[in-house]
């Protein structure tokens, strides 16, 4: 439950949520609808991961 809060307690990780929850996208499709550089999303997205607010799969060479 901590995990989620803190996940949550971020302003930007709500908007990638916001984002997610419309619809699939990779990192760098976040970046680029985001003023977040690329590294920077992902970092956002293993936090939201790690606290089960997200999925990852992999397609051929991309991570959705």
């Amino acid at each position: 439950m901590d995990a989620v809060l803190q996940a949550l307690a971020d302003p930007s990780r709500r908007v990638v949520l916001g984002i997610l929850r419309d619809h699939e996208a990779t990192a760098g499709e976040l970046a680029e609808a985001l003023p977040i550089a690329r590294p920077g999303v992902s970092r956002h997205l293993r936090v939201l991961r790690e606290a089960g607010l997200v999925d990852v799969r992999q397609e051929a060479q991309r991570r959705i």
